[in-house]
């Protein structure tokens, strides 16, 4: 094995052992809760080394900041017509993860979370992915109005704490009343509600709202990704062949 192959196997183990030490913290925490929850307990549930812990994450908030930081990590979405439909679908693809992906959940439930160390004041955690996600949400709204997708009385920051409010309490109410099995349904009556409030008249029509379009989106990026891995494959061109890397 030559040295390059060597790294770059060291380099997706230290990958892989990060992803399961992240599992782990997600399943403790989301049963235990932050205060509760113990570095021994996650590596054992793990089965990694103390060591192995702490060469990625130096701590229990560092973990749980770590887990908070997967509930971000969207998906890659292929581009939409109008920002309008994108901010649909970051909406309908969080919706897919809440229900599918136990890492998102648990990221969710800490995010939530106000346990604190010394009892006396809110987890430093508390608010880290609401404040990310509104971000998020103002951004895209802010290129929306650049667009001419919004409403002349939209402000973009507060529309965008009032759609992350809105879907923090649908999804809680979800969780609570069916374990979030009617959790796209809810999303898609809150935009159906939120909408024609910030969107021009002309936008509203064109919009995706349909129940299987989370897995659609899922499905075309799947593709996206497969032939662009294939393309690079062919850059390469096969083992031994001296073709250059462009």
């Amino acid at each position: 094995m030559d040295a390059g192959t060597d790294a770059m196997t060291r380099q997706m183990r230290a990958i892989q052992t990060r992803q399961t030490i992240l599992l782990a913290a997600g399943a403790v925490f989301g049963e235990r809760g932050y205060g509760a929850a113990t570095i021994t307990e996650i590596i054992a549930r793990a089965g990694v080394t103390k060591g192995a812990l702490y060469f990625h994450f130096a701590s229990k908030e560092e973990l749980a900041l770590g887990v908070i930081g997967a509930q971000l990590e969207l998906d890659p979405l292929p581009p939409q017509r109008t920002k309008i439909q994108e901010l649909v679908d970051q909406g309908l693809l969080f919706a897919h993860r809440l229900r599918n992906d136990p890492l998102t959940r648990a990221s969710v439930g800490l995010a939530m979370d106000q346990w604190s160390e010394n009892g006396e004041s809110e987890s430093p955690l508390h608010g880290t992915s609401f404040r990310t996600w509104a971000d998020r949400l103002t951004l895209l709204l802010t290129e929306a109005r650049g667009r001419g997708e919004l409403l002349a009385h939209v402000d973009a920051a507060e529309t965008a704490e009032l759609i992350a409010g809105s879907f923090t309490g649908v999804q809680w109410m979800s969780q609570i009343l069916c374990e979030r099995r009617d959790l796209t349904h809810r999303v898609l009556v809150m935009f159906q509600h939120l909408l024609p409030s910030i969107a021009v008249p002309q936008i509203l029509p064109t919009l995706d709202l349909d129940d299987g379009r989370a897995e659609s989106l899922l499905a075309e990026g799947a593709v996206a990704l497969a032939t662009q891995d294939a393309g690079a494959g062919e850059e390469q061109g096969p083992p031994g062949s001296g073709r250059p890397v462009a």
